[in-house]
């Protein structure tokens, strides 16, 4: 796979991903939920935090917000790493199934990045009941690096359906699936991790020219 190819592959997602979470930013209430069909919703939620909106603060003696600072600054050096990763295995003319992979990671995270390090300088605060966000405003809800990222995509497949009795400690309880909340950059990310997984073989099989070293 070529620089020019793998570069635009991670241009489409951002694009979509970016695109898509300015839309329900500046179009949607907090909390808002528009049905498209029984199993798929869009649910407008912001993620301060990490997967599962879990928060450094929540473990360490640390304030929120420098939670959230800490947390993007590792981002900015996740996203950094993975770039490099991306790179090196363009240059070194790995499998194409690589680098597919890697540049899927690399756009989700880069996407989610930018939610982190602008959005909170670029929107106002996004309330439940409206009104809704307003872009490029004079009052914003926070400052750079201390962004929340947009979540909007909900695939709830069973909602609010009861264990069986006879299920040891669950028995009679409610559950859901599926319940997390996330985004087009989300989805780039497993996708590409999906890859690496099923594909693990095909993606790290060695070179001719690292068989012919060897």
């Amino acid at each position: 796979m070529s620089l020019k190819k793998s570069l635009l592959l991670v241009a489409i997602i951002l694009i979509v991903d970016q695109v898509s979470k300015i839309y329900v930013k500046t179009h949607f209430t907090m909390n808002e939920t528009v049905e498209v069909f029984s199993w798929f919703k869009f649910v407008f939620i912001e993620n301060s935090g990490a997967a599962w909106g879990t928060k450094l603060s929540d473990f360490l003696p640390i304030s929120e917000e420098t939670g959230k600072l800490i947390l993007t600054v590792f981002r900015l050096f996740a996203v950094v790493g993975i770039g490099y990763w991306l790179f090196d295995t363009i240059r070194k003319k790995l499998p194409k199934t690589l680098a597919i992979a890697v540049a899927l990671i690399f756009a989700g995270a880069l996407g989610n990045i930018i939610d982190s390090v602008f959005y909170g300088m670029l929107f106002s605060e996004s309330v439940y009941g409206g009104p809704v966000a307003t872009m490029f405003t004079d009052q914003p809800y926070g400052t750079l690096f201390h962004g929340k990222v947009v979540d909007m995509l909900h695939f709830p497949f069973i909602e609010n359906a009861i264990w069986p009795s006879w299920v040891p400690y669950f028995g009679g309880k409610s559950f859901s699936f599926f319940e997390p909340v996330f985004n087009i950059a989300d989805m780039a990310i497993s996708t590409g991790v999906g890859i690496l997984l099923v594909f693990n073989k095909k993606a790290f099989a060695k070179t001719e020219s690292e068989i012919v070293e060897n």
